[in-house]
């Protein structure tokens, strides 16, 4: 019997695999909350496919998503990143992840860990969405406003509403698969 997936990700096996494996999955690493972070920054303007395509490269080319090393990146470091054709190569998005690394070390400090500061804008439970339809999840929340404003404050960049939401979705924060995925009682 053919499994059930949210419309967005059926075609293709690399999303398909995502879907199954990763997307909603309640996240509370902090290694991996940066991975996110940092690969929906990239995405910004483009399609989360192009950025699974170059998910490895990324992890390669970024010292495997480590914010402490990529917080001392050089200038000679953020050359070589941008010569990296398996990467997207926006000198903008490059400075914001090494940015994005020292504020989300701040963030640690601040709160002993980044999960303990994300989480807590959803009371530490993920939002139960149900939807019937991809295509009726919001591409923005209150929440994610919300989210998005706190780490703007505190000096993110890259971080819009949008993109925010779409990380509350990728860990877990919320559950936005459809409701007859296989998924959606799953995670």
């Amino acid at each position: 019997m053919q499994k059930h997936r949210c419309g967005w990700c059926v075609g293709d096996t690399l999303y398909e695999a995502y879907h199954d494996n990763e997307w909603g999955v309640p996240v509370h690493d902090d290694q991996l909350l940066f991975e996110f972070l940092i690969l929906e920054t990239f995405q910004a303007g483009l399609s989360w496919i192009t950025i699974l395509r170059k998910r490895e490269n990324f992890r390669i080319a970024f010292d495997h998503f480590d914010y402490k090393i990529i917080a001392n990146y050089t200038e000679s470091k953020k050359a070589e990143l941008l010569q990296n054709a398996g990467i997207i190569r926006n000198k903008l998005k490059v400075n914001s992840a090494i940015n994005n690394a020292q504020k989300f070390i701040t963030i640690q400090e601040e709160f002993g860990s980044f999960d303990t500061y994300i989480w807590g804008f959803v009371n530490n439970q993920p939002i139960q969405n149900n939807w019937k339809s991809y295509k009726d999840s919001p591409a923005t929340t209150e929440i994610s406003d919300k989210l998005s404003k706190d780490l703007k404050k505190r000096g993110f960049k890259f971080v819009g509403s949008t993109v925010m939401y779409a990380f509350m979705q990728a860990t877990g924060m919320v559950n936005d698969h459809e409701v007859n995925c296989f998924r959606y009682n799953e995670v």
